[in-house]
């Protein structure tokens, strides 16, 4: 099971959950069940509804009368939850990002070690694709994915870059776009550079910031007072997110006071350290590498 994606920060994070054995829980990364199988053993008389968008999943379900798959994107949670009669939850955890899955399957359009189609859609039942991106999107669009989602450096040359290139022919592929851009690539840091670009493109095509807002939102309100909330994210820029919306109850990070000057936010986070994997599990899961956690309870 965990062939499909090794579970990052894996007990960290269940024992975050402060696991009670009658409560209802969500695992919205369900991927290979990792995360899943290890909260299961600890319930007993309790529930755990599963998300995952990617139809792979379901493959991997574990087989177990407590556990509820839901192939459905995790910006639907509130519906699915009440759906399910699964309301109020006493924990929920989001491992966010593509799975090792995702990124080893060529024909995804994920890596830059492997040619393929530029897809990158994590439900591939519809919907955007990074070529779309590439081929249709104004020039003025790209550079703002570049810059905010990439935070790549020379986002305006580079958009200015694809959008001449692809008036010669279309990118359709992974070594396409690699080739069309490699003027603006500073050798020295070609690995880096890439990656921003595909996360960029990645996280336009599956509105990944968009969703990661609904899911904190909804998973707030879903929670009982005294649940907790465990995100893994993997960039700054979700990272930056999780960090304002769990400190303040919104996107900016300042928190509110009401009249009597004490602070209005939903969650409390239960330490201002963002939790890492040590160095043992990142030389057994190289992907590890850049997982930071961080845990809220509901107040």
């Amino acid at each position: 099971m965990t062939a499909y994606h090794q579970p990052v920060l894996l007990r960290q994070s269940v024992e975050g959950l402060g696991l009670r054995p009658e409560g209802v829980y969500v695992d919205v990364t369900y991927g290979g069940g990792g995360h899943s199988q290890e909260i299961l053993k600890r319930l007993e008389g309790g529930r755990l509804i599963a998300f995952d968008q990617d139809e792979e999943a379901a493959a991997n379900q574990i087989e177990d009368d407590r556990l509820v798959l839901v192939q459905q994107n995790f910006r639907y949670l509130r519906n699915f939850l009440r759906l399910h009669s699964a309301l109020p939850i006493h924990g929920l955890l989001a491992d966010l990002g593509v799975s090792s899955r995702q990124f080893d399957a060529a024909e995804r359009g994920f890596s830059i070690r492997q040619d393929a189609m530029l897809d990158m859609r994590m439900n591939r039942q519809g919907g955007l694709t990074a070529r779309e991106v590439v081929n249709e999107w104004e020039e003025a669009e790209l550079w703002r994915i570049f810059r905010n989602y990439g935070e790549v450096k020379n986002a305006r040359r580079l958009a200015q870059v694809v959008a001449k290139e692809r008036t010669k022919a279309s990118i359709d592929r992974v070594s396409q776009l690699i080739g069309a851009i490699a003027v603006c690539i500073d050798r020295r840091q070609e690995h880096r550079y890439l990656a921003q670009v595909f996360q960029a493109l990645r996280i336009a095509v599956n509105d990944e910031l968009g969703a990661l807002e609904a899911l904190l939102v909804q998973a707030t309100e879903s929670l009982a007072t005294g649940g907790r909330l465990v995100v893994i994210s993997y960039h700054s820029l979700e990272d930056r997110m999780v960090k304002h919306f769990m400190r303040a109850g919104n996107f900016k990070g300042e928190v509110e006071k009401d009249f009597y000057g004490n602070p209005i936010r939903p969650l409390k986070p239960l330490s201002n350290k963002v939790i890492t994997p040590d160095a043992t599990e990142i030389e057994e899961n190289n992907r590890a590498r850049s997982a930071k956690m961080r845990i809220a309870e509901k107040l």
